[in-house]
């Protein structure tokens, strides 16, 4: 299965904490077949003097779904250093990093725990972009649109 995330950090050495989530993503999740430019972005559903840096990853991987999370749960943990992405009260909080599942192939997935495709992808820039330049192709299996058109209907939008 390809994989397709979202790398995102706003704290410390941005550029630093993608690459190595990119690393551990390598190692623990499977073989990265290709990655986007990095994107600045503002923070989204939260305020923060810090802006985001944002990198999409294309990963081949035998693991399921779920173990997939799981495998991504974990890194981001280890890389926060314990801390996580939500404050106690759930609202987003920085981070050094932030690892979303933005699609997997073709599959659509609502699960409590895993929506694929991201339900935010279509409102997402900072998603869009780089799943422009990985998988220009890539239809959304509801919407039944590319990553780029999605992009050219946010862009009217805004």
């Amino acid at each position: 299965m390809t994989y397709y995330l979202n790398i995102g950090s706003n704290l410390d050495d941005r550029e630093g904490n993608l690459w190595a989530a990119d690393l551990r993503l390598s190692l623990d999740l499977g073989l990265v077949v290709a990655r986007s430019s990095i994107v600045e972005s503002e923070p989204w559903g939260f305020e923060s003097d810090n802006g985001f840096l944002n990198m999409g990853i294309a990963v081949e991987s035998q693991f399921s779904p779920i173990e997939a999370l799981n495998i991504i749960h974990d890194i981001e943990y280890e890389l926060n250093h314990g801390h996580s992405h939500r404050d106690a009260e759930g609202n987003y909080v920085d981070r050094l990093v932030d690892i979303d599942i933005m699609a997997i192939d073709d599959l659509v997935i609502d699960l409590p725990s895993l929506q694929v495709p991201h339900r935010h992808l279509p409102s997402r820039d900072f998603f869009l972009r780089p799943m422009a330049e990985l998988a220009p192709e890539w239809l959304h299996p509801t919407l039944h649109l590319t990553p780029q058109q999605m992009l050219e209907q946010l862009e009217k939008t805004e």
